[in-house]
């Protein structure tokens, strides 16, 4: 390793380690162009070298694979800096702001394993930037969002949402001591007896908002420890490389992916449960499942029902399960409309959802606040693995990315088949449901009949 950084460069402060050249004062006389190595298993970024400082020509920047990037940069015109793997690549950028390049500089991101590095992506940026911040163009999306742009799925943990809860989940972790201390812990946070809930009921208790969020996300990242404490367990969940959940399960993902802490997820969980059951309080509103019709038929439906009701009862598609089961949410007069005109639409059947009011609609708006003051005050780390957004069927890793999908997911539509169908896409091999019920499974088996998924109850 070179201690001292070579003539024309500098070391970068801050919390990357690294070098870059300094500021050339005229075109004539650049930093010498160079290569600089660092600690392994860590970002590289190659740059070419650096024009005058007054030099209003953007910088442009190119990720690959990195033998793909050492073959496109030329030996004499490149600098290799390193990042830490998960560094913001605003970081990466604001350092070309710097250098501001006058021709398209590779950028080069190298690590000790093939995931998580995004595949070729040409990043033009449009706007004047500085080494303090980076300004980019409205074209441009660049960022470290992008740590799970090219992942490829193959084992998955998949965790269920609200309406998965049944009186008795929860048995099996009290023979479990890592699974019964989440239980103890939520206690604490709860501040009543959630397994008692689970064991004993009542079902009404069991099926309110403000208590099953708390008792499947509990329940399930028990599951999780059940199957630890079984032969091979750990190695099943050594060998997850996705995950994802439905609506309220995508937390239960975060908290698996290490994304918050088990105490924190839950805490925000709580507030979810609290703020959804105020926004449904405040307006009356209801969820039906549409059974037997495809999606576009189903906005048909929506579209012919929103017709005869007023602006502020309309309905719309809440929840893309799977091919003929979508979840429609709006005012109780729209899903009254909804369940009046199915069966003109061939619909099979229509189930009115057992939940507070209107899901994932402009209905729980009065929720978003208060999620995103409770999620500006939780600590968020980028997850280890992917988590599959239920915003956009999409993983994503830069933490304050994530707060804002969270905060946005109740007002959003679940767009779960998209998430199972890009699961399979990519070569997803094996799944497993952990938690109560076989909710997910059945969905994933209406989506493809051949996909191999296993329940791991609590």
């Amino acid at each position: 390793m070179t201690t001292s950084p070579p003539a024309g460069c500098s070391f970068l402060k801050g919390p990357n380690t690294g070098i870059q050249p300094n500021a050339a004062t005229s075109r004539r006389s650049p930093p010498p162009p160079t290569e600089f190595h660092l600690q392994p298993r860590e970002l590289r970024l190659h740059l070419a070298a650096a024009p005058p400082a007054s030099s209003r020509h953007p910088p442009r920047l190119q990720s690959s694979r990195p033998r793909r990037c050492m073959l496109r940069c030329p030996p004499p015109r490149r600098l290799c800096l390193r990042l830490r793997l998960g560094s913001p690549v605003s970081t990466m950028a604001s350092t070309l702001a710097f250098l501001r390049p006058s021709a398209p500089a590779p950028l080069a991101a190298l690590c000790g394993a093939a995931r998580g590095v995004p595949a070729a992506v040409r990043v033009p940026c449009r706007s004047r930037v500085s080494a303090a911040g980076v300004s980019l163009g409205s074209e441009v999306a660049v960022g470290s969002d992008a740590l799970f742009a090219d992942y490829k799925p193959t084992t998955a943990f998949l965790f269920p949402g609200q309406g998965a809860q049944t009186v008795g989940m929860g048995a099996e972790a009290v023979n479990v001591p890592a699974a019964a201390k989440l239980f103890d812990k939520a206690n604490d946070i709860l501040g009543y007896d959630l397994l008692d809930f689970c064991t004993n009921g009542p079902k009404e208790k069991l099926d309110s908002t403000v208590i099953s969020q708390p008792a499947i996300y509990v329940t399930s990242l028990a599951a999780v420890e059940v199957l630890r404490s079984r032969d091979g367990g750990q190695n099943v969940i050594d060998s997850v490389d996705v995950t994802c959940g439905l609506s309220l399960g995508e937390y239960t993902a975060l908290a698996f992916a290490g994304a918050f802490s088990f105490e924190d997820g839950l805490k925000l969980v709580k507030l979810r449960g609290e703020a959804m059951q105020d926004a449904s309080d405040a307006a009356s509103s209801a969820m039906v499942s549409v059974i037997g019709l495809d999606s576009e038929k189903v906005q048909q439906l929506c579209d012919a029902a929103n017709e005869e009701v007023d602006e502020k009862e309309r309905v719309q598609i809440a929840n893309f399960l799977c091919p003929g089961n979508y979840a429609v949410s709006g005012g109780v007069k729209g899903i009254e409309a909804v369940e009046a005109k199915a069966k003109s639409f061939k619909a099979r059947m229509t189930v009115r959802l057992a939940v507070a009011g209107a899901f994932h609609t402009s209905f729980m708006q009065p929720a978003v606040s208060r999620l995103e003051s409770a999620l500006a005050e939780t600590e968020i780390k980028t997850p280890r693995i992917p988590v599959i957004s239920n915003v956009d069927a999409s993983p994503h890793s830069d933490p304050d990315t994530i707060k804002k999908i969270l905060a946005r997911q109740v007002t959003s539509p679940v767009q779960w088949e998209s998430t199972v169908k890009t699961l399979m896409g990519k070569g997803l091999e094996k799944s497993y449901e952990l938690g109560p019920g076989k909710v997910i499974a059945g969905i994933l088996k209406r989506i493809n009949k051949g996909a191999s998924i296993e329940n791991i109850g609590a």
